[in-house]
């Protein structure tokens, strides 16, 4: 692992870590640098090895953009639909709509913000019990 910078959403630097690879989207506990106040790791460059910390406003969203999509109950999303979806499998389901994209991608709306939503993760997608599918999150915000 390539030690690199701990930065600001501002791109301040706030101090050195040990490799990206020790961190994942949400932590707070483990990072190795005392701010004073909590800190939450909001999200990680691996092209510049930087890891963005923030406060825990900053960790919460309400959208994603999900790739790599598998759907079971339904051949795809063509227009907007009401699900509930679920961004880890420790997670409780929320209320959320997929909406297509041209791209063959999904942007998911989440009715309230979730915390530490992390590219590469699975998401999926629930009508009730039946599974109608899920995807790669790519991308927060």
């Amino acid at each position: 692992p390539q030690p690199g910078y701990f930065v600001d959403t501002r791109g301040n630097i706030l101090g050195k870590h040990k490799g990206i690879i020790h961190y994942t989207v949400g932590q707070r506990k483990g990072l190795g640098i005392a701010f004073g106040k909590p800190m939450y790791v909001v999200g990680i460059d691996a092209e510049n090895n930087t890891v963005i910390l923030g406060d825990e406003n900053e960790v919460l969203s309400r959208t994603l953009i999900a790739g790599d999509l598998n759907f079971i109950s339904i051949p795809a999303v063509d227009k907007e639909m009401r699900v509930n979806a679920k961004i880890r499998s420790t997670a409780k389901e929320a209320a959320a709509i997929i909406c297509p994209l041209e791209d063959g991608k999904v942007k998911v709306v989440f009715d309230s913000p979730q915390r530490a939503i992390t590219p590469g993760q699975s998401v999926v997608f629930y009508d009730g019990d039946v599974v109608v599918g899920g995807g790669v999150i790519a991308s927060s915000g």
